[in-house]
């Protein structure tokens, strides 16, 4: 690991892995630093190609192809599907579309990556696994993005968790703050939207949370008990956005009819208790994700704002020297880093697309089921799904579907 690439960008005689984006936004963007990146950090067992991106808007499209580095574009997500020169769809759209892409793809034979949440609802997630467990049977691999899966120190987090560091798991705390909907002149963008987006900071953030927790612990909620709440329940139309939408008055605003921000409690499967946050209205908080967890041996912390460093405390130590102390995670030996920069030489969040990029690229080239798989995205979305139906009920405690 950790060789580059020739100066041409050549591998020898690697076989090429042909990419095809759907969507070029700020996921497109940051998928596209992945691949364009990883086969010159990472000794790949196939060499990612940049074959064709895809948006609606022809100019716009044209401008990211040529900006990130992508050979052609097309304006028609069936068109690029339909290409005999891509080998794996990577779907970076709203969410609305996660399923009708994701499946399409994979009836054409396509490997496919696709943007957390795995898509709006169960029943469109449950579509989605089993026709990726069909087409695992002809070779073909469908992986969901959980990019924070990938931070170096989550795995390293993990690993210890595995190794038995923290002993049994007696609480797990996560949050995700964030403060761009604080403004209630913010305008009515996709993600405000249900039938685009499928719910709010519930699905944008709680997704990114409920994976990261269960990826971290190395079990899976059993049941949840949950408030949500939108706090500015209009907001002013973008420039030229008149129609599909449900609810626009004469004053030129629309309906926000998502969440705002969800806070819900729940129990792991083992009996750990937890505690959920996630909202867009913390005035001061721009990407603020934050995860702990405490058990009768130790406790491990990490804050996505300082993304190289665990937090760990090892309960086990004489008293006069317990405490907190603080891991650099820059060492060749940790997750990732025998690729990159001499100790103490940070990375940051874009690195992350490059380390799922490479994890994919190995999982294709050995046949195996990549991880997260659309099942573990199911299961996320059956979180999701509990969460928002004991919101309804008051906070009844709702038990996650199997």
């Amino acid at each position: 690991m950790g060789q580059p690439q020739q100066p041409d960008g050549s591998e020898g005689a690697k076989p090429p892995l042909r990419i095809g984006m759907v969507g070029y936004a700020f996921m497109g963007a940051a998928h596209s630093q992945g691949w364009r990146t990883v086969g010159r950090v990472f000794d790949l067992p196939r060499r990612p190609v940049l074959a064709a991106i895809c948006g609606r808007d022809a100019d716009a499209v044209r401008r990211a192809a040529d900006r990130h580095g992508w050979a052609a574009a097309e304006t028609d997500w069936r068109d690029l599907i339909a290409r005999d020169d891509i080998d794996l769809v990577d779907i970076c759209t709203p969410g609305d579309s996660h399923a009708e892409i994701a499946l399409a793809a994979l009836a054409a034979g396509k490997h496919v990556l696709c943007e957390k949440p795995l898509a709006n609802t169960v029943e469109e997630a449950s579509a989605m696994t089993v026709a990726a467990e069909v087409a695992y049977r002809r070779g073909q691999l469908a992986m969901v993005g959980f990019n924070y899966r990938r931070v170096p120190a989550t795995v390293l987090a993990r690993n210890m968790v595995a190794e038995g560091r923290l002993g049994t798991l007696r609480h797990i705390r996560v949050t995700y703050l964030q403060d761009w909907l604080v403004d209630p002149e913010f305008p009515l963008t996709w993600r405000l939207r249900k039938e685009l987006a499928g719910s709010g900071a519930l699905g944008d953030l709680g997704a990114h949370i409920v994976d990261l927790a269960q990826y971290v612990a190395g079990e899976r909620l059993a049941g949840v008990s949950a408030l949500t709440d939108t706090f500015v329940r209009e907001r002013p139309l973008p420039v030229g956005a008149t129609s599909g939408l449900s609810a626009v008055s004469s004053a030129g605003t629309g309906q926000v009819t998502v969440d705002d921000a969800a806070l819900f409690t729940g129990r792991f499967t083992s009996g750990a208790l937890a505690s959920f946050e996630a909202t867009r209205y913390a005035t001061g908080r721009k990407n603020a994700l934050r995860i702990e967890l405490n058990g009768e041996r130790g406790s491990l912390a990490f804050d996505l704002e300082r993304l190289n460093e665990l937090s760990y405390h090892d309960g086990t130590e004489p008293g006069a020297h317990a405490g907190f102390r603080r891991i650099l995670v820059t060492e060749p030996d940790h997750p990732y880093l025998d690729a990159w920069w001499p100790p103490g030489h940070g990375l940051g969040y874009e690195h992350t697309f490059v380390h799922q990029a490479r994890d994919l690229v190995h999982a294709i080239a050995e046949g195996r089921q990549p991880e997260p798989s659309f099942a573990d995205g199911l299961q996320v979305q059956r979180v999701l799904a509990a969460v928002e139906e004991s919101a309804e009920k008051n906070s009844v405690y709702t038990t996650v579907a199997v």
